[in-house]
């Protein structure tokens, strides 16, 4: 069995970064994996009962800082989102089992064929998807951890159990619609999820994501109109790219506060802090939340 194809670019953004490097998918010369595999499936002992395997909970998780970066793979170029956004796209789905059963995922996490995982070559990581399949209108709803397909005409790869729940493990490929998922809206991924508030009421701003965080965060800026914190949020965006979702607008004490994070620790926090202070020649606040 072949190895994974890695191009030399990306090798030295996810490999140096400890992430694990996305899976080749299959080409003329190279066998094929997932299910179109006839040694792949879903192991000798599969969980009992895979229809109750619950579907992934959207939830709030910062973007991998080095699995987003462009990178190429098999003579093409790919370059993922450094955000959440809106996402919609049609194709065929595929999916991989036992062949990469405990490997690492792009994002250096294991990979579980009976978890509600997939892989996509440019949504941001980790994020989430609702998958429908077209022709029997089944959805599920799983975390995306890892990159590809990489093959011509396929969009997304999913985890067995994921394909199984959809009905198309046993066929192994199927058309279907993929839609970006975040906890603040249905079907869509604004950034940040205040994106659309009124600026004179701060009480309707519909900030689910910032409301939930907590642990040390980098103030950049504090403002009393929302517009002007917008503003600053999308020009700190365009300044500094590898920030991705991680900058967002919380509404707090009457301001409207344009922050990074959150950040497990103070140390990783400062450190975060020097490399905007470098890229911007901004001085950011420490705060704990």
């Amino acid at each position: 069995m072949n190895q994974r194809l890695l191009a030399v670019g990306l090798v030295a953004l996810l490999l140096a970064g400890c992430a694990g490097a996305p899976r080749d998918r299959p080409t003329e010369q190279t066998p094929r994996r997932g299910g179109y595999y006839q040694n792949d499936g879903p192991g000798d002992d599969p969980p009992a009962n895979l229809e109750a395997i619950a579907d992934a909970q959207p939830r709030y998780e910062p973007l991998h800082r080095f699995a987003n970066r462009p990178y190429s793979v098999l003579g093409r170029d790919y370059v993922p989102a450094q955000s959440h956004r809106p996402h919609r796209e049609q194709g065929i789905a595929s999916w991989y089992g036992r062949q990469f059963h405990g490997k690492k995922t792009a994002i250096g996490e294991t990979y579980d064929m009976y978890a509600m995982t997939a892989a996509h070559p440019t949504l941001p990581l980790p994020s989430y998807a609702r998958v429908t399949h077209l022709a029997s209108q089944k959805r599920v709803v799983v975390r995306v951890n890892d990159r590809g397909p990489f093959h011509p005409g396929r969009v997304i790869d999913l985890s067995y159990v994921a394909a199984h729940k959809l009905g198309l493990a046993q066929k192994g490929s199927a058309e279907v619609l993929v839609e970006a998922l975040l906890p603040g809206g249905e079907g869509s991924a604004p950034t940040p999820a205040v994106a659309q508030a009124p600026a004179e009421a701060m009480e309707q701003v519909p900030l689910p994501m910032a409301l939930e965080r907590s642990g040390y965060f980098l103030q950049l800026g504090a403002f009393g109109n929302f517009a002007n914190a917008e503003s600053f949020l999308k020009h700190v965006q365009a300044q500094v790219v590898w920030l991705g979702e991680s900058a967002h607008i919380a509404p707090r004490e009457g301001l409207y506060r344009v922050q990074m994070g959150p950040y497990p620790d103070a140390a990783e926090a400062r450190r975060i802090g020097e490399l905007v202070r470098e890229a911007m020649n901004l001085e950011a606040n420490l705060r704990k939340d």
